[in-house]
């Protein structure tokens, strides 16, 4: 008994040094992983401006990173970058949670109500093959050239996306859990609550990662359409005057706005499923 006593705190030792090893680990292979990342981007800068210097490439067609960073000033310093991106994040991101959101709850709503999920089945799936630029046209012709339009097409990018996926997930349930559950004496509501919400969780997740770039590119669709500001007129006009240094700044803009909202994904799935995440 004493033996076990002892080597209790010496087993406790153990794991938490071998806990710190691991994140000493993975932070290390993170740290690893960003240098060579930025490694390979700075070289393919580096390459890109010489190729424009000793005129390899056109850089009135091609652009160079020396204009793009001088465009990318330019536009920081008059303020238009900020308000463009700005303008471009807020549809995209309220459009985004409105589709998703709702898209997810309706698709769960749907196990619910089998007869009706069967009815209205053919249409979702054909609204979900449908693609959603289409709609740009009457979308802003109801709902007019400024915002409220581009937050309703990004909104009609995601639900549909996220119900489906919500909607498929309630297929992939056991059934003998919700017979068990029934068995006990568990209602339709607390089996919806208890069982099918938490089971569904990461098809939610999953349709919401996809949803990040549908909403850019119908929010972005959009913009190019008719809009008075956002990145997608800004690259539209810049592209017309043959701007295509300013092309560049908007196209990365994009690329660090889908980041940002995958990151915050990615997050929100850690706090959800931290047995899901890798």
């Amino acid at each position: 008994m004493a033996t076990n006593l002892q080597s209790l705190p010496a087993s406790r030792l153990g794991r938490k040094e071998s806990l710190r090893r691991k994140s000493r680990k993975s932070r290390q292979d993170f740290l690893a992983m960003n240098l060579v990342r930025a490694g390979i981007i700075a070289l393919f800068l580096v390459l890109w401006q010489l190729a424009a210097d000793n005129g390899s490439i056109n850089a009135f067609l091609m652009g160079s990173p020396e204009g793009i960073a001088k465009e990318a000033w330019r536009l920081m310093s008059s303020g238009q970058l900020w308000d463009d991106t700005l303008a471009t994040v807020y549809a995209t991101l309220i459009g985004f949670l409105l589709g998703s959101v709702l898209g997810a709850l309706s698709g769960l709503l749907l196990w619910c109500s089998p007869f009706m999920a069967r009815v209205l089945d053919p249409f979702f799936v054909a609204l979900n093959g449908l693609p959603k630029i289409a709609l740009a046209p009457m979308i802003i012709i109801w709902f007019g050239s400024g915002m409220l339009s581009k937050v309703a097409l990004a909104f009609v990018a995601t639900f549909v996306v996220s119900l489906l996926s919500a909607y498929q997930g309630t297929h992939q349930i056991d059934p003998n859990l919700v017979n068990l559950m029934r068995s006990l004496g568990a209602t339709k509501r607390l089996i919806f609550l208890k069982l099918v919400v938490p089971a569904t969780l990461p098809w939610v997740i999953s349709a919401f990662r996809l949803n990040i770039g549908f909403a850019l590119i119908a929010e972005i669709g959009g913009e190019f359409i008719a809009s008075d500001k956002g990145l997608g007129r800004m690259i539209f006009v810049s592209g017309n005057l043959f701007n295509l240094n300013a092309v560049w700044v908007g196209i990365m803009m994009l690329m660090l706005v889908a980041v940002a909202l995958y990151a915050a994904v990615s997050r929100i799935e850690k706090k959800l499923l931290p047995w899901h995440s890798n």
